[in-house]
């Protein structure tokens, strides 16, 4: 209870126009978690109406995902070099209207061009805003305090858009897209008052590394392709090995390509960082857990249990308690015990929310369910603000986009690869079985999976405490 007072002196010395910006920026990165959560609760009612495949309708997810993930790197550089304030605005205005495009869409090919172009869009956008709140708030309290509010606002943007995208699919699939438009507009005008930059640096700005951005992104694809093909791997076995492969020697080209280039991607030395590489390593693990056990649940509540999307969506709302808990909550752990030792608690609780759910059965009642969920909530709420702080302090100035975009790259990147693993896992374990018995005995496996992850997650980020209880002391590489 003793850390209340300084935590509202730092609150109350925020002021009035660093409150608004940090409210529009929050309000960008929940417009971004909830438009990647909602589209998945649309989907059958888009197939209905468009008769997608079901290839096409998984590129339509996709599309977004390894657009955002793969030009994360891109936009957090471009940021540095061009200015935050000008990246975010202008990736906001795209993200406006390529969601509007994707409302009026009458086939798969404008679907996935409106999804590939807002990730695009949201991939410049999110390290932009992260750097501007690193960049105008001062290292310590204050800033810990807003990124963790920031943070919270992510996480519960992506639990509470599975509900909203459950109540905007009832009215009609479109309004998954048009509702984002309204809100983007009504962010873009607060933002161009109230978003204000320090200085906007004109250092570098005459090169971009697109043969980074390429390399990666094709690199991130494949490897993503790559463990969506072990879900039957038995066939044309040769494909595999040659995604795989492939997939290597693109990350090695990007390696070589960025220690060649004069104005790197990334700048290899930023990797010297040992607290810089757990944080994200950790940050992948954890969000690729969350995003198979979603997977899971959703396959277990609606194809067993059968529950409707709109059920399965209330279900997990419990989830979004990380919304209230972040930025109240949160912060007191952290002044009391440093960012290290909260995320060690989230990566806890995440571990119990996943290993409770392995007693999953076909007569389950939602009372069963509960305490995973809480728990998870309760992870969230603890690991997701921290990582991102460990993630990024300590890092100068010039850097604090690359250093943006690279946690949120890796918490993309997780999530792709925590999809594909999952069903991989579940597709090889359930084999020709088909009955409701083999079904859930092959979710069980799948869930493995998460809880595998995350215990090595917290092993990476337990990893070096004793001699380093928070982010402020930097590990040596070596």
């Amino acid at each position: 209870m003793s850390t209340s007072p300084p935590l509202a002196a730092e609150s109350a010395r925020m002021g009035a126009g660093a409150a608004g910006m940090l409210t529009v920026l929050c309000g960008a990165i929940f417009l971004e978690g909830v438009d990647a959560a909602m589209l998945n609760i649309a989907l059958p009612s888009i197939r209905a109406e468009l008769g997608l495949s079901t290839t096409t309708l998984s590129a339509v997810v996709s599309a977004y995902v390894l657009a955002y993930a793969g030009l994360m790197l891109l936009g957090g550089r471009v940021a540095d070099m061009y200015g935050k304030r000008k990246v975010f605005l202008t990736a906001l205005t795209v993200f406006l209207l390529f969601s509007g495009f994707g409302g009026f869409a009458t086939e798969g090919w404008m679907l996935l061009a409106a999804r590939f172009v807002t990730g695009a869009a949201a991939a410049f956008m999110t390290p932009a805003g992260l750097a501007l709140i690193n960049g105008n708030f001062p290292e310590g309290p204050q800033r810990n305090r807003a990124v963790l509010i920031y943070a919270g606002t992510a996480s519960a943007g992506f639990s509470l858009g599975l509900v909203i995208g459950g109540l905007l699919s009832a009215i009609g699939w479109r309004w998954v897209f048009f509702a984002p438009v309204i809100f983007s507009a009504i962010l873009l005008l607060a933002g161009m008052k109230l978003i204000l930059e320090k200085k906007e640096d004109a250092a570098q700005r005459q090169k971009f590394d697109i043969a980074g951005a390429v390399t990666l992104t094709g690199a991130m694809l494949l490897a993503a392709y790559t463990l969506t093909r072990m879900e039957h791997a038995a066939n044309d076995l040769t494909w595999t090995i040659a995604a795989a492969g492939a997939s290597m020697v693109l990350w090695f080209a990007f390696a070589l390509i960025e220690r060649k280039s004069r104005a790197p991607l990334i700048r290899l030395g930023i990797f010297r960082s040992a607290v810089l590489v757990q944080s994200n390593l950790g940050a992948m693990l954890f969000t690729g857990a969350f995003f198979g056990f979603q997977f899971v649940v959703s396959l277990y509540l609606q194809e067993l249990l059968g529950w409707s999307s709109f059920e399965t969506s209330l279900a997990l709302i419990v989830i979004g308690m990380d919304a209230i808990l972040a930025p109240l909550l949160t912060p007191l752990l952290v002044e009391r015990f440093g960012n290290g030792r909260v995320v060690l608690g989230g990566f806890a609780f995440a571990i119990a929310g996943y290993a409770l759910f392995l007693g999953m059965g076909l007569d389950w009642t939602y009372a069963a369910m509960l305490p995973s969920m809480v728990l998870l909530g309760l992870a969230f709420s603890l690991g997701y603000g921290p990582l991102t702080i460990i993630a990024t302090e300590g890092i100068a100035e010039d850097e604090q986009g690359l250093a943006s975009g690279l946690v949120n790259t890796s918490f993309q990147f997780g999530a792709a690869l925590g999809l594909s693993a999952v069903s991989a896992v579940g597709t090889l374990a359930l084999g020709d079985g088909d009955s409701p018995s083999e079904r859930l005995e092959a979710l069980r496996t799948a869930l493995m999976v998460p809880v595998g992850a995350t215990l090595i997650g917290m092993v990476i980020m337990g990893f070096g405490r004793g001699r380093c209880a928070d982010a402020s002391c930097r590990l040596q590489a070596g």
